[in-house]
């Protein structure tokens, strides 16, 4: 969604934007710009093969419209379009970094690329202080190119009651007799840490045998060995959901949740953290990518050590044990997440382009 709130909220008085998306084909999020009134180019573009012409593309129409910023996400954006806008002659090239430590650790090829990226910006937008520390410490880019802007969140659609869509999805997920109801929501990869939550419900369910882990976004590379430990478990204790359309209603289902990076660099944001903290729901959790910036032991949240499934069910039965322990955490965390607005964000962009 952030595109689209970039769209909606960003000063159009100040700022003309246009857009040129790379893509096999047309996405939704160029239906939903158009729908706002932008100009939307897209380029065809599924891979390495299409790079020369698309390339060229881009090249021609900012050498055409001649921007006074360009703006990149992600890295086959940013590697051909700051390239692109370079050669164009665009005097300020910014581009988001949106992963941490992923290239480093698993893709090492990867940090080609994103040194590459980082020569061809004027500007880089940090989305946490972890992701800046990377930068500096491990990739060498000088502090004065770098921008905090952590992300912005409609914090509302997590708080607002949604009472009916809340008892509808306890009815699909049969939750009527569940105490209490862990959510864990995370992809199946290694470094979000769900092997190290699973073995902490099993030791859960010794106290509180009425206990459901609910597994969203449950799907990844690493399905085989989660999948390994769910079968340890009985059948009728955990739900698997790949996919849920309403997820912020989904955060009202939970007693508490768990989110179990196994390292500090591992996420380069985090928003569970925020969408967790603005829903009102207590973590136990890891501090990786921004929870590294806000996270306050028996604060805002239960903090654990990294790959300590003792500590992540010693943390879960505090919380449940201690009803003012778990009130304290809830409205601390609420007021941390509201340092997440999208107004701060937009406003912290609109600071960017005006300075450069």
């Amino acid at each position: 969604m952030a595109f689209e709130w970039i769209a909606a909220y960003l000063d159009k008085r100040k700022f003309d934007l246009n857009f040129i998306v790379l893509n096999p084909k047309e996405s939704i999020l160029e239906t939903q710009l158009k729908e706002q009134g932008y100009n939307v180019q897209h380029i065809a573009c599924s891979g390495k093969k299409d790079w020369p012409s698309a390339w060229w593309k881009l090249y021609t129409i900012l050498k055409k419209s001649k921007p006074d910023i360009v703006h990149c996400h992600l890295q086959q954006a940013s590697i051909l379009g700051l390239s692109a806008a370079k050669w164009a002659g665009v005097p300020i090239r910014i581009h988001t970094r949106h992963h941490s430590s992923l290239h480093h650790v698993y893709f090492p090829k990867g940090v080609y690329w994103d040194k590459m990226i980082n020569n061809l910006s004027t500007h880089i937008v940090a989305i946490s202080g972890e992701v800046k520390k990377i930068l500096i410490d491990w990739e060498k880019v000088p502090e004065n190119k770098i921008w905090l802007i952590p992300h912005g969140f409609l914090l509302e659609e997590f708080s607002k009651t949604q009472t009916e869509a809340v008892q509808h999805l306890s009815d699909k997920y049969h939750l009527q007799y569940a105490f209490p109801v862990v959510g864990v929501i995370s992809r199946f990869t290694e470094w979000k840490g769900v092997q190290y939550i699973i073995p902490a419900f099993e030791l859960l369910l010794k106290s509180y045998p009425d206990a459901v882990l609910m597994l969203f976004n449950a799907d990844g590379d690493y399905a085989k060995e989660i999948h390994a430990l769910l079968n340890k478990l009985p059948v009728t204790s955990y739900r698997i959901i790949p996919f849920e359309p309403n997820i912020t209603a989904a955060y009202h289902l939970f007693t508490l949740l768990v989110h179990t990076p196994i390292d500090e660099h591992s996420e380069a944001f985090g928003q569970i953290y925020i969408e967790a903290m603005a829903a009102g729901v207590p973590m136990v959790c890891t501090a990786s990518g921004i929870g590294n910036d806000i996270l306050e032991h028996k604060k805002n949240a239960w903090v654990v050590p990294y790959k300590d499934s003792q500590a992540i069910a010693d943390g879960i039965q505090a919380i449940l044990k201690d009803e003012k322990l778990k009130q304290e955490i809830i409205q601390n965390g609420k007021q941390t997440a509201k340092a997440f607005t999208i107004e701060t964000m937009i406003a912290n962009l609109n600071n960017l382009y005006e300075t450069n």
